[in-house]
């Protein structure tokens, strides 16, 4: 194996940082970039995940391309502070990670995007601040009480179970991810050693994530009320996007199509031979499309073709380039 002495994936042009923030946690992150505008990328919610394995392939391309790109680690995830007081309580204790976290990086405005849970903590993140929000990329996640309820699509969560084990954790990410030469012994061993250190605080914050995707039933009608979406992220001017990989095994891209119906002002794209995480099976298209979003406002013709723009409805000619 070589990892760094921190136990992470060796990746050029990506730097491990740590920010103390207001409540008392060190907060880890990786960024990448010295100047230009801020982009905060946000990862999923399975078992391991990290900043570094979820942005490894699109930090440094952003960060060689004009931007400031951080990638922190979820409490819970990578190597964000384990002691219990900083344990998530749900997925609205993300809402107050971003807010402190961008806060003690003096980030007043930036560009944010996410991957399944970070899906969910971006759509969470712009209906609470959007002040803050320059502009917001969403791939394949929940977007809370927006879309009516009952029509999500059963989830095939037994591919995605994870047993504790290093051959439990290359199982899990055969399933979400589709190019399998992404999957290297080093991520695995990463993965693993960072769902051991955050298994506790893991299944704490859990029971939340199945109650925003309305799995079990809401035990605070406060807290829903916090995460309601409905009226709000449909009605946002803010600029966005959502990639959906059409071979999702985990949420399934019917998903991604129920979603653009709710959701008038965000430009679809269904990018092909693409699962779960999109910006590791698909990190040309995906890094190309992130780059001219967040530096143009609009995705090029043929970068818009390439990642599959939607045919379900008319584009959007200020986010899709006409010619």
């Amino acid at each position: 194996m070589t990892l760094t002495d921190e136990g992470l994936i060796e990746v050029p042009g990506m730097m491990s940082r740590w920010v103390r923030l207001t409540n008392g946690s060190k907060a880890h992150y990786m960024t990448s970039g010295s100047t230009g505008p801020a982009v905060v990328l946000l990862h999923g919610g399975l078992p391991g995940s990290s900043g570094t394995a979820g942005w490894r392939f699109m930090a440094p391309f952003l960060g060689e391309n004009g931007f400031r790109v951080y990638c922190p680690d979820m409490p819970a995830f990578g190597l964000s502070d384990d002691r219990e007081e900083y344990w998530p309580k749900g997925v609205h204790s993300y809402v107050d990670f971003i807010h402190e976290f961008t806060t003690a990086l003096c980030l007043d405005e930036f560009h944010l995007a996410g991957n399944s849970m970070g899906c969910m903590n971006t759509a969470n993140y712009v209906v609470a601040h959007p002040e803050r929000v320059l502009s917001f990329a969403l791939i394949a996640g929940d977007i809370g009480d927006v879309v009516p309820p009952g029509l999500k699509p059963p989830a095939k969560v037994e591919l995605t179970h994870y047993d504790g084990t290093r051959e439990g954790m290359r199982a899990m990410m055969s399933a979400i991810i589709y190019r399998a030469q992404a999957i290297s012994d080093d991520l695995i061993e990463m993965r693993f050693n960072a769902a051991e250190r955050g298994k506790a605080a893991h299944a704490q914050f859990w029971p939340g994530l199945l109650q925003y995707g309305r799995i079990i039933p809401w035990e605070d009608p406060n807290i829903e009320a916090r995460l309601s979406t409905k009226g709000r992220l449909d009605r946002l001017t803010i600029p966005g996007i959502y990639m959906y990989g059409t071979e999702d095994v985990l949420t399934p891209v019917k998903w991604g199509y129920e979603q653009e119906k709710v959701l008038p002002n965000v430009q679809f794209f269904y990018p092909e031979q693409t699962g779960h995480q999109g910006q590791t099976d698909s990190p040309e298209i995906f890094n190309r499309v992130f780059l001219e979003f967040f530096r143009d406002g609009q995705v090029s013709r043929q970068a818009a073709d390439a990642a599959g723009v939607s045919k379900l409805r008319p584009e959007l000619p200020e986010r899709v380039a006409q010619e």
